[in-house]
């Protein structure tokens, strides 16, 4: 395994967004200045609600980056105080009106690790029951549920574009088969 580069210095170089600029020599000599984004140190879930043994919940949202409505997951940060499936629960009940007896965590995903140190939480939600929480959305979120055995067209959507829920997706889906087949 290489041995990472040394950091000679760092420093924050715009504080609104945790930009941090790192001077750094590789093991080979090669000395370069990187840039990366640090997320806002909450962590975050993505959750991956079942209704039943194949139809998950998606939400349909305002996505202000696209300017547009888009389909996805249940997401969010988690709050201070409270352990990820503490998170999920909450952001599941503001964000879809049901909550889940049963949560897993997956794993954890990089959204752009080359620049940027956010890292996301997929949470699977099994054993669903209704229950909402008032959320801090301006508008209520739409519910679409979904058969995971009809993933290949949610990918054709051009509504359905975000890496972290595509993968939250096979992730869960996996899983599922292979709990199924335990």
């Amino acid at each position: 395994m290489k041995s990472l580069p040394v950091i000679h210095e760092s420093r924050l170089v715009e504080p609104r967004y945790q930009i941090e600029q790192m001077d750094l020599e590789f093991a080979n000599g090669e000395r370069r200045t990187y840039e990366r984004i640090h997320g806002s140190g909450r962590p975050v879930v993505v959750i991956v609600p079942m209704l039943d043994a194949d139809t998950v919940l998606l939400t349909r949202e305002y996505a202000a980056g696209l300017h547009r409505y888009e389909l996805g997951l249940p997401r969010g940060r988690v709050d201070a105080g409270e352990t990820l499936l503490e998170g999920a629960q909450r952001e599941l009940k503001e964000e879809t009106g049901y909550g889940a007896r049963e949560l897993l965590i997956l794993r954890s995903l990089s959204l752009a690790p080359t620049y940027m140190s956010h890292i996301a939480h997929v949470v699977l939600a099994r054993d669903l029951f209704e229950e909402r929480l008032e959320g801090d959305e301006p508008e209520l979120i739409e519910v679409v549920p979904w058969k995971l055995g009809e993933l290949h067209q949610l990918l054709t959507l051009e509504e359905f574009s975000e890496g972290r829920a595509m993968a939250a997706l096979f992730l869960a889906r996996e899983w599922l088969q292979q709990a199924a087949g335990a």
